[in-house]
């Protein structure tokens, strides 16, 4: 097992994930099995419980575990399915620990960060990039570990794991481990000059620690001189081949590419041994093609994000990713228009004219719309006003999670006429409740309670848009996170007035999926289907919407779903 960690320095932010990715992608390319780690300093056991401004969005997995988004670039990039274990927070070592403690594993001993601790570390890490990620089911040979030690290396609470790999290095032996530190060359507006004291310094607080850098990859807003290059070198105690530049680029498929052209598969090939060639397959040449079309797109298409995060990108990335994947398909180019539902709102008419009606601009020239999962009764009614508009001018439309359970409460009010229609979630009083909890994913703890992970959807009918979508499957598998769903006892009321439930769960009791009859697209998914789309292969209610978007759904179905070369 070869082992390549990613370090960072700095500031945090600088893109650890997508570097980590794109090796991962590079490497996979060379016909190497890659699987990916994640380390996170924090004390919580997982990201569950994360409010999205604090980290970005919750990525869930297929086994249900609830991590950091990084491990979603690990799985775009690198087309696997990680598991829970991939994702190492200081909260589940230390509570591994103490569990063996408690049960008399020490024998006696006084149980210390050293050697305790980093030990558990180096023996988790070592177990998980064992376990196989591809379809295959084939022990990985590589393992690329992005250790996001507190943000930026030097901070108190990523030491612990800063000494676990201080020691590995020499367990793993010099062959097989490979550390890769990215740094920020900042260019202050004043000067224009490119500086590189914080590069000398975030490495020489790392070699302090006893971690030497074998690359050093530098971040950059613009492309770097070659003057920085050879300065980072002499400073930096690394050979000019060994400092490699990453400046802002037009879309995150060109970072593998610009790695690749930097020699970075010769490298890896002489400093841990690797049996490959010198240049990359087929499917770097993909991504080379991919790069090149997204930049070449020039037909756009329009979403209205309608959500409560909206001030922070991170908080809906795979959402994001899924709608650029499909719009990449379609070849056209997204833009996405985040609105803060709340914007929606009466409220803000009365307390701010312009900002209400700039939102209702912004969604009333949308090509798409499309509401998100969340949690929690702010912004609800802003969402219910825009999955309104949606059905009422026939605009497409997706619901996703929370999105579906509002597009049945909008439903519910509008054309049952049942006013006071709501989720439980919301009103638990409500003489209508179309949205109920599920008693037992609601046992009292919040973190890990959910229905989560891959569950099956089964279709109950022929005549669905999403089910042609998908293939003309008789079921699929997409990943959950959520603690209401639809009440079943109602569906015959919806049914009735044309609103389908055409997928359940495999015992027919919880609603999937839904559909409005006689509009272009209105579809709702109680399950996330962004997690699992890849830029080569889009998510169907993704690439649904962004179809029915741009007119073009109908000639997509009657081609039997085969995208127009």
């Amino acid at each position: 097992m070869k082992y390549i960690l990613v370090t960072g320095g700095v500031i945090s932010g600088i893109g650890k994930g997508i570097i980590a990715s794109s090796i991962g992608t590079i490497l996979k390319s060379c016909g190497l099995r890659v699987t990916a780690i994640k380390i996170d300093p924090y004390i919580n056991i997982d990201a569950g419980t994360f409010s999205p401004y604090e980290h970005g969005e919750v990525f869930v997995l297929n086994d249900g575990g609830e991590v950091d988004l990084d491990l979603g670039n690990y799985e775009r990039f690198l087309d696997i399915n990680l598991y829970k274990d991939n994702n190492i927070t200081t909260g589940k070592i230390y509570q591994h620990v103490i569990n063996k403690e408690r049960h008399g594993d020490y024998l006696g001993k006084t149980v210390q960060v050293v050697p305790h601790i980093t030990d558990a570390v180096q023996e988790w890490v070592m177990n998980q990039a064992k376990v196989p990620v591809d379809d295959d089911r084939k022990e990985p040979q590589i393992c690329v570990i992005e250790a996001s030690l507190g943000g930026t290396i030097g901070d108190i609470e990523g030491m612990p794991f800063v000494e676990a790999f201080r020691q590995f290095q020499f367990k793993a032996k010099r062959d097989n481990f490979c550390n890769i530190h990215v740094s920020l060359v900042p260019q202050p507006n004043a000067t224009g000059e490119q500086k590189t004291k914080p590069t000398q310094n975030s490495v020489r607080a790392l070699r302090g620690l006893g971690l030497s850098p074998d690359l050093i990859v530098c971040r950059s807003a613009k492309p770097i001189e070659m003057a920085v290059k050879e300065k980072i070198s002499m400073f930096c105690h690394v050979e000019p081949e060994q400092v490699i530049f990453i400046h802002d680029v037009s879309s995150t498929y060109r970072v593998p590419i610009l790695l690749e052209e930097q020699g970075i598969i010769k490298y890896f090939k002489q400093r841990l041994n690797l049996p490959i060639d010198d240049q990359p397959s087929d499917l770097l040449m993909k991504w080379k093609k991919m790069a090149d079309r997204y930049e070449r797109l020039l037909k756009v298409c329009s979403i209205a994000l309608v959500g409560k995060y909206t001030k922070l990108s991170d908080c809906y990335a795979s959402v994001f990713k899924a709608l650029e994947h499909s719009a990449l398909a379609i070849n056209h180019k997204l833009d996405l228009m985040y609105i803060d539902s709340i914007e929606l709102e009466h409220s803000t008419e009365v307390e701010n004219p312009v900002k209400y009606h700039q939102a209702w601009q912004k969604l009333c020239k949308a090509d798409g719309i499309l509401v998100p999962g969340g949690f929690g009764i702010r912004g609800t009614e802003g969402k219910l006003q825009a999955i309104s508009w949606a059905r009422t001018k026939k605009k497409p439309f997706l619901g996703v999670c929370l999105g579906m359970q509002l597009a049945v409460v909008e439903f519910a009010r509008n054309c049952l006429n049942w006013k006071d229609a709501n989720s439980t979630e919301f009103d638990p009083d409500t003489k209508n409740p179309v949205v109920i909890d599920m008693p037992e994913h609601n046992p009292g703890d919040m973190g890990g309670t959910m229905r989560l992970g891959k569950r099956r959807t089964v279709f109950k009918t022929q005549n669905s848009v999403l089910r042609k979508l998908y293939g003309d499957e008789m079921f699929v598998e997409e990943r959950h996170r959520h603690r209401y769903e639809v009440n079943p006892e109602l569906i015959r009321c919806f049914e009735e007035k044309g609103l389908k439930f055409v997928g359940h769960d495999t015992e027919g009791n919880r609603m999937e999926i839904i559909e409005l009859e006689n509009h272009p697209y209105f579809v709702g998914v109680q399950f996330h289907p962004e997690f699992s789309s890849r830029p080569m292969k889009p998510s169907p209610p993704y690439l649904g919407l962004l179809l029915a978007a741009t007119g073009t759904l109908g000639a997509y179905l009657q081609r039997g779903c085969k995208l127009s070369p």
